[in-house]
């Protein structure tokens, strides 16, 4: 049976449902949706335990340092750059559409980053995997909204941000299985077979949902949107890679973002259907949510990165151990995301936000306490906590922003949500990166005084680049140094990304409301809404 359009209208017997009864066959339109999320979000994680392999010029493709960390970078880039587009399109063109063309376009490009024949043709691969996985996730979230009644729809994002959690956490682990069998490219591959389920289950199941029709698309705001948001990412991305912002090619195009970001706000206040209500940030429940997104994205991809080269730099895992670890912040997200929800009806999503976030902050002080050979159950604990802290904030901060505004907008709010969450991701990695590079040179540099003037500059970039010059150079006495200076580094990082996390902790505490606020009605007679809300589904 293929799912018709979801249409509104008014009650009559055998035609379309109440609002308040959801889509008859939503659960089964979630778990399409949920897994369709998986597949973009396992993606991008999965990648992290391979970076090593690509730089070997037997085993992968021979990448530099720069080419691998753009492997990484591009798509970051096009995701951020283009999520708010692709929101406002499935508003107004049909999110399903939108989310049948995202999914094919990230298929090809898996393919063909897995056969990819150098790291150029990988970075540009990975970049049209960026814009076609910013063209799924606003998709699913504002569908959800769509197709599950007020009552259900707390429980529903729930699952939907646990299996965000779920997917960060299974990403390294199942890289790390594939490397152990096949060659690199497969783990851009296994991708490809999950979207081919995900693109039958979506013709099959999904209804269509739209925003109010008859809207033209703000296109001189979308093309700002795009091209302001290209530049803030690519300055924090150049940032993160030179270790400052002082170089003209970091604040050069972040200057020049910020620039065009506020023309676009200007256009918005002037235009007469705009992309983007700027009403909504007068909303204590959005804006709150959303900069409690930030910030926990800021403080979890900080984690997240500076762990990774803990656990195979420190610690001398292997990618399939160190991916293993993640295990537990994936179990977390499981188990506390659907719960969070269950809480938010009992004692209100401040308090649930705000715990999130004291114990996402827990956990980077607890990093404080990693030493080289720190017992395992203190590492899994430590992302345990952070994958409860996640579940606690992403799916409570969710229901806050769709809540608060009208279900015609709810692929913009689901594109802000995440534009906000890929921008403190990206800010947290160049910001904390940087920090912990400063802070790694500055501890290593008297002991790189035992190897040729030539070489210190580059042995001090990075404990790798410090382990691999000791190794050609015959000098282990540097091993135990370096390592000690990066644990110096993490500590000082995981501080300020902790005090990231307590400063949004406080301001959900200030200004998120102590109950889930729904959008106010329109006043006047409401405009016929077609493809807004859900009924039943249609067609044979």
């Amino acid at each position: 049976m293929t799912a018709g359009p979801v249409t509104s209208g008014p009650a009559r017997p055998g035609g379309p449902a109440h609002a308040h009864e959801g889509h008859p066959r939503r659960w089964a339109v979630l778990a399409v949706l949920v897994l369709s999320l998986v597949s973009i979000i396992l993606d991008n994680t999965v990648l992290n335990v391979t970076l090593r392999t690509l730089t070997d010029p037997e085993q992968g493709l021979g990448a530099s340092h720069s080419q691998v960390e753009w492997v990484l970078s591009a798509y970051t880039l096009a995701f951020a750059a283009t999520l708010f587009t692709w929101g406002v399109l499935g508003d107004r063109l049909g999110r399903r559409r939108v989310l049948l063309l995202g999914l094919a376009l990230f298929g090809l490009s898996s393919l063909a980053g897995a056969y990819a024949g150098s790291p150029e043709q990988l970075i540009v691969a990975r970049a049209c995997m960026g814009v076609s996985g910013a063209a799924v996730l606003p998709s699913t979230l504002a569908t959800i909204a769509a197709v599950f009644p007020m009552r259900e729809r707390p429980k529903a994002l729930g699952i939907w941000a646990a299996s965000v959690g779920f997917a960060l956490g299974i990403g390294p682990v199942t890289g790390g299985l594939l490397l152990a069998h096949f060659w690199w490219g497969s783990v851009f591959l296994v991708n490809v077979p999950i979207v081919a389920v995900c693109l039958v289950a979506v013709v099959l199941l999904v209804p269509e949902t739209r925003g109010a029709t008859g809207k033209r698309v703000d296109a001189a705001g979308l093309l700002l949107s795009i091209a302001g948001l290209v530049l803030v990412v690519y300055g924090i991305i150049e940032a993160g890679r030179t270790g400052g912002v002082t170089q003209p090619t970091v604040w050069g195009p972040g200057l020049a973002g910020l620039g065009l970001l506020g023309v676009f706000l200007w256009h918005e206040r002037r235009t007469a259907e705009p992309s983007l209500e700027l009403g909504f940030f007068r909303l204590k429940a959005f804006s709150t949510a959303v900069a409690a997104v930030g910030f926990v994205s800021f403080a979890m991809m900080g984690f997240l990165f500076f762990s990774a080269f803990y656990l195979q730099s420190v610690r001398g895992y292997t990618p399939l151990q160190a991916g293993s670890c993640t295990v537990a912040l994936a179990v977390a997200n499981v188990v506390c995301g659907p719960l969070s929800t269950v809480l938010v009806r009992s004692i209100g999503p401040r308090n649930v936000c705000a715990a999130g976030m004291l114990a996402v902050t827990a956990s980077l002080c607890g990093v404080v306490f990693v030493t080289q050979h720190a017992p395992l159950w203190l590492i899994l604990a430590l992302f345990g906590a952070l994958g409860a802290g996640v579940a606690c904030v992403m799916p409570t901060a969710a229901v806050s922003i769709m809540n608060a505004i009208p279900r015609e907008k709810a692929g913009v709010a689901s594109a802000m949500n995440n534009t906000v969450r890929q921008l403190g991701g990206a800010l947290g990695v160049a910001v904390l990166g940087s920090l912990m590079g400063a802070a790694y040179r500055s501890g290593i540099e008297d002991e790189l005084a035992v190897l040729p003037p030539s070489v210190r500059h580059e042995a001090g970039e990075s404990l790798d680049a410090t382990l691999l010059a000791a190794t050609r150079l015959g000098e282990s006495g540097l091993v135990g140094p370096a390592r000690q200076a990066f644990l110096d580094a993490m500590h000082l990082a995981a501080g300020a990304a902790a005090a990231a996390a307590l400063v949004g902790a406080l301001a959900v505490l200030r200004w998120l409301p102590s109950t889930v606020t729904t959008p106010k009605p329109p006043a006047g007679p409401a405009p016929r809404r077609e493809h807004s809300d859900h009924t039943k589904a249609q067609g044979s």
